[in-house]
């Protein structure tokens, strides 16, 4: 016999109680929280709009390397964005010419709904830089959130963020400390701040 919540099964059956969940969605417009998310972090650099990494939707915060764009101009080194060309950059022979790093990933931002998808889109990139996901306060107020949501991004190190009742307000709910590696020692690292300087000069 199946039964499902809400829903009677017949005459003398119990009628399961329907689960009551807080509203999840998050206040809009989600680029202010962005910015706000930035700024409660002290990520220096520009809030970039979304873009889609390795599969996952992020909002990138990075800097300009004012010096190393100026060399780069003058040198003609557009941002390289093919990874296959890339890969080249590691090779001994080749470590003499790769242009030098353009920008300063400050971190990844993950905007949504579910922790799950917040985690697996920033998780990647904690290693390059800091990783956050904004959620709705609602999320408080569900298990799920206190029992799996913030042990996992912990051990992710990734930083979990929630909305208040103010307009743009965010409270920090757990921080992470990464630790970080040079992103220029790896093809992944290298590729990543090439794409991000690609999109900071389009902006």
């Amino acid at each position: 016999m199946n039964r499902s919540p809400g829903h009677a099964t017949g005459n003398n059956a119990d009628v399961l109680p329907a689960r009551q969940e807080p509203d999840v969605a998050l206040p809009t417009p989600a680029e202010h929280l962005a910015v706000a998310a930035a700024d409660l972090l002290g990520w220096q650099g520009v809030v970039l709009p979304a873009l889609t990494l390795f599969g996952r939707r992020v909002i990138p915060v990075a800097e300009l390397i004012h010096e190393a764009h100026a060399e780069r101009l003058c040198l003609g080194y557009a941002p390289v964005v093919d990874r296959a060309s890339v890969e080249t950059w590691v090779w001994p022979e080749l470590t003499a010419q790769v242009p030098p790093p353009a920008v300063r990933i400050a971190g990844m931002l993950s905007l949504g709904r579910h922790w799950r998808t917040g985690l697996a889109s920033v998780a990647p990139f904690a290693r390059f830089c800091g990783a956050a996901m904004v959620l709705p306060d609602g999320v408080l107020g569900l298990a799920d959130f206190q029992d799996n949501c913030l042990s996992r991004a912990q051990r992710h190190e990734v930083t979990v963020l929630t909305t208040t009742a103010a307009d743009d307000g965010l409270d920090v709910a757990q921080s992470a400390w990464p630790e970080l590696v040079d992103p220029t020692v790896s093809v992944t690292g290298l590729w990543l701040n090439e794409v991000i300087y690609e999109r900071m000069l389009a902006e």
